[in-house]
């Protein structure tokens, strides 16, 4: 079983040659890229949607994730919109991966756009903000480790939750977090290593490394 991976922001910092053998990469998924596949590919391999466009272009739809679904492949979601869509039809077989989707199939009422984020438009699809699901990570962090209390982290990311998903970035979230506590955040040591931060690329990676498709 081979596997056809939608991947863009995600997979930022991973190697296209570090790929396994098995795995072809696409470009972020969008309404239109499954019907796609179906006619270009065979039952023998499986589908892992990771990242997708949803504001230039209309987004991956459901109608053709479960025409796949019904020709008895599999189909795998995580990361960002993929792991949307599996918590919205992994009651009809989707499967989904990570901790970013246990959040959404445990949260169903959470907005989809804490796992958005703006990127360069091509490969490969570097990061220009955070998604809120990092952000709020690294305020959680800050928090364990005596920087800052949990009444200015849940302020924070009150104040980044009401603001275009675009301009959520670590600048804008350390200028809010010294704004709030009057000083630097320590050294910034906290978010010098940001990447520890990064669940999307985090279940992406693991998913690779588990390989759950051949099973």
């Amino acid at each position: 079983m081979s596997l056809v991976l939608f991947a863009g922001p995600s997979l930022c910092g991973f190697d296209e040659g570090d790929l396994p053998y098995d795995v072809e990469l696409r470009p972020p998924a969008r309404r239109g890229s499954f019907d796609r596949l179906s006619v270009e590919s065979g039952p023998d391999v499986a589908i892992a949607l990771a990242d997708g466009f949803f504001q230039s272009v209309p987004a991956v739809g459901h109608h053709e994730i479960i025409e796949v679904l019904r020709s008895g492949r599999q189909v795998w979601g995580l990361c960002s919109i993929g792991a949307i869509r599996a918590a919205e039809l992994d009651h009809l077989g989707m499967m989904g991966f990570g901790e970013i989707y246990e959040s959404f199939r445990c949260n169903p009422e959470q907005p989809d756009d804490v796992v958005a984020l703006l990127h360069d438009p091509e490969w490969p699809w570097r990061p220009v903000s955070e998604p809120l699901v990092h952000l709020s990570r690294a305020s959680s962090h800050l928090v364990e480790i005596g920087l800052i209390d949990q009444l200015v982290a849940d302020a924070v990311i009150a104040s980044l939750k009401n603001r275009w998903f675009g301009e959520r970035t670590i600048g804008e979230f350390l200028k809010l977090l010294e704004n709030r506590i009057g000083r630097s955040v320590g050294s910034r040591s906290a978010i010098d290593h940001f990447d520890d931060f990064r669940t999307k690329h985090h279940d992406l990676v693991r998913f690779l490394d588990e390989a759950p498709w051949r099973v």
